[in-house]
Order: structure tokens, then C-alpha cells, then sequence
């Protein structure tokens, strides 16, 4: 097994070593994590791969800069999450499997909806990637992931974006149940329980720092740095939350400002950028409902064409792995493909350039007032105390929520998402 090659003490740097322990031009990795987005639904409009752009409803408009990442590096049409939701995608993007305690309690959560790992019950025995990089010595820092924050219940969406456009911010305080995630854990980044902090305020706070490193002597940025950027999920057409495409809108531009801030920084040329979904449990896709977005980002990964090779979310970990050479934490990892293919041995330095953003991230969800007829339901339904908090369930009513709000009265791809009984679309 490939795993278990010993290194070679001859060989030379490259963007991914051949063995685990080989070295390798990067001394960064940057993992994002995204959640519950098909490939379909954000990329099925590129040409370049094989979309479905009729089930595209957060196309070229919506994610501006992520149709220009996977144009200007590589776009992966064939990259799949394991997972069928949050309980089990964090799991698979943090450590590379899950529990009998997950799969066994696969929608019932009697005991908990373990989104952010506070229940020990889905801890790996084989523990997570950054537990992995600890103890091979590597620096490690983690904004957002596997943790909530918690502010006052008095504090809207609309109060967290008006401060940051005031160059403020709001009162709060990241929580973890992990004992090791505590020491490493941002304070300022807010992490991820509810909706109300954009991600361009993630954003903000992640190039602050970011550039705070850029003035120490030395490189001291974290080699690891895992990151949750979660608000393409969307709070659907609940009224005080801005649009789903305005989420989604917000997404994309973080996403934007964090590449750009990274590439015109000294740490570009032994940096890597890994973003995923943790699942792509909000969705529809016309291949499978196990598609996502994907994106590898690196001076060395300017490919500039379309990766069909199939990879999911524990190639991601082997590769990280692979760069920083650490070995498999269980057999999910040890037996996916290192992502060969995303990688070429002469880098291009050229800076990435941001994509401001077309829709307005204030663009609010109406009142009920306003509405009438389906819309009217869907901003109902989108105010029950389910959609309070993350993925509590209701996923086929969510979905219907999105489609409407992109696509009005146009028939639901009801084929493309399973069996379930369209009660919803009854109602009317």
C-alpha cells in the first residue's frame, strides 16, 4: 500500500510528495468547509464540466468567484462528499470517517444532531485531522469548525452586518465540547450554530490576522489552518435573513476576499487552499446527490482545465496528509487517492483577484406582509423552530424553500433528490 511506502531521503520538494514523508514545497495548507451545496446547484451552468444548468440556481451571478477559482485553477466535476448530511459530513471532512453511533442513527438524532461534534459519541477513536497534526508536531489553528458561538439571543443578522460595515464588531464567544480544539480554536472568528454572522465578517477577521502574521519576523502562520465558512447553507426565506442568494452571494465573496488576501501575501508561493462542502445535503444534482464543489488552489494548480477523476472528501485528507506528512489516521484515508492530478511542478505567483459581488448581501427575505400564495408558506415554514438552528431535519422542505425562492412556481426536480412524497407541492 502506497501508505506505507517509506520516504526516499533523496527526494525533492514537490507540490505533493510521492511518499508520506517526502517533502513538500508547501508549508500551509488551508482547508475550508463549506456546507450543503451540490455541483449542480453552483457550477452546473460552466460549460467546462458536466453540469445540468438547468438545476443551476447559484450560477456565474450568484458565485462570481467561484466559477473564476475553478476557471483560473481547475474545476473538479467529479468530486463527491461521503456523507448524507452535517452530522455526518463534519465527521468525514475532520476525520475522514464516522462512527458505528452516526451510522446507526441515521435521521432518527435521538440523542443528538451532532453538526459541530458536541457529542462524544461520533468521536473517532482514530481522532481528528488536527489532532493528527499535533502529534506529528505541526502548528495548528481552527476558525470556526467543530464549535458554536454564543451571543446574546437579542443579536440579528442585520445587527452583525451593520456593525461590520462600521469597522465594529459584536459580543461573542466560540464554545467547543473537544478539549484539544480549545487551545487552538479562534475567539474572534465567529464559528457556526445559527445565521447570523456573514461570512464576509469571517472573512475580515481571518485576512486581519492573516496580515498581522505577514508583519512577524519569520513565518509563524499556522502550517494547518482548517476553517468553517458555512452561510451557503442559507437560512432559506425565513423574514430578517437576508435572500438565499444573498447568503450564498456572501459566501462567494469571502471566499473571494480569503484567496485574494493569501495570494498577495508572502505566504503564497508554500501555500495550499482546499475548499469543500460537507455534504451536499440541501441539493439536487442530475449525476449524483453525492456531488459537490470542490476546489484545489495553489500557485501550482493554475491548470487552467477540467479534473474528472472521481475523488471525495477523504482524498482531501490524504492529501493534506500527504503534504504535510502525516500518516493516515484510519482506512478511509489510507486507501483514497491523494489528488495527483490537481498539481503541476512549476508554480505561477500571479495573484488572485476578487470578484465583487452583483447580488446585495443585505438583500432581506420580505415580510409576511408582503407575500402571498407559496412564497407566503415557504417564509412560514421557513420560521419554524426546526429551521432555528442547522440541518434539524426538515432537508426536502428545505430544499423546496431554495428552489422556490430561485425558481418561482417552475416544477421541483423532485427525480433528482429521492423518493419522497411532494406534500409541499400539494398544497397548492
Amino acid at each position: 500500500m502506497l501508505a506505507r511506502e517509506k520516504p526516499r531521503p533523496e527526494a525533492t520538494p514537490k507540490p505533493l510528495p510521492d511518499r508520506i514523508g517526502e517533502p513538500s514545497v508547501f508549508k500551509h495548507v488551508i482547508y475550508i468547509i463549506k456546507e450543503n451545496r451540490t455541483y449542480d446547484q453552483i457550477l452546473g451552468d460552466m460549460k467546462q464540466g458536466n453540469g445540468d444548468p438547468g438545476l443551476c440556481i447559484f450560477g456565474q451571478e450568484i458565485t462570481p468567484n467561484t466559477h473564476k477559482l475553478a476557471e483560473d485553477f481547475l474545476l473538479l466535476d467529479n468530486f463527491n462528499v461521503s456523507g448524507k448530511c452535517s452530522a455526518e459530513g463534519h465527521q468525514w471532512t475532520d476525520a475522514s470517517i464516522v462512527t458505528d453511533y452516526i451510522e446507526k442513527n441515521m435521521r432518527a438524532w435521538f440523542r443528538s444532531y451532532p453538526h459541530v461534534q458536541e457529542d462524544a459519541l461520533v468521536y473517532s477513536p482514530t481522532g481528528f485531522l488536527w489532532d493528527n497534526a499535533m502529534k506529528y508536531g505541526r502548528s495548528v489553528k481552527i476558525y470556526g469548525e467543530a464549535s458554536i458561538p454564543v451571543f446574546p439571543k437579542k443579536t440579528t443578522w442585520t445587527d452583525v452586518y451593520s456593525a461590520y460595515l462600521k469597522g465594529e464588531s459584536v459580543e461573542f464567544t466560540n464554545h467547543t465540547t473537544i478539549e484539544p480544539v480549545k487551545k487552538i480554536l479562534s475567539q474572534t472568528f465567529p464559528s457556526y450554530g445559527s445565521h447570523e454572522f456573514p461570512d464576509v465578517v469571517r472573512a475580515d477577521v481571518f485576512i486581519k490576522e492573516l496580515r498581522s502574521y505577514e508583519a512577524m519576523e519569520g513565518d509563524n502562520l499556522p502550517e494547518l489552518m482548517i476553517m468553517a465558512l458555512p452561510n451557503d447553507h442559507t437560512g432559506g426565506t425565513r423574514p430578517g435573513l437576508p435572500t438565499p442568494r444573498a447568503m450564498v452571494a456572501d459566501n462567494d465573496l469571502a471566499l473571494g476576499q480569503i484567496v485574494e488576501a493569501v495570494s498577495k501575501s508572502r505566504f503564497w508561493e508554500n501555500t495550499v487552499i482546499f475548499v469543500v462542502e460537507d455534504d451536499s445535503q440541501n441539493g439536487w444534482d442530475h449525476v449524483s446527490a453525492y456531488r459537490t464543489v470542490g476546489l484545489v488552489i495553489s500557485p501550482y494548480s493554475r491548470l487552467n482545465k477540467t479534473i474528472s477523476t472521481y475523488y471525495a472528501q477523504p482524498s482531501v485528507i490524504r492529501t493534506i496528509e500527504q503534504i504535510l506528512g502525516l500518516p493516515p489516521m484510519n482506512i478511509q484515508d489510507a486507501i483514497a487517492n491523494p489528488m495527483t492530478d490537481c498539481f503541476i511542478s512549476k508554480p505561477d505567483l500571479t495573484p488572485y483577484q476578487a470578484v465583487k459581488n452583483i447580488i446585495p448581501l443585505d438583500e432581506m427575505n420580505p415580510p409576511l406582509t408582503a407575500l402571498n400564495g407559496k412564497a407566503l408558506h415557504f417564509a412560514k415554514k421557513s420560521l419554524l423552530p426546526v429551521f432555528d438552528k442547522i440541518d434539524s431535519g426538515e432537508d426536502d422542505l428545505l430544499n423546496r424553500i431554495i428552489w422556490h425562492s430561485a425558481k418561482g412556481n417552475a416544477p421541483y426536480p423532485a427525480k433528482f433528490e429521492g423518493d419522497e412524497e411532494e406534500e409541499e407541492e400539494e398544497e397548492f
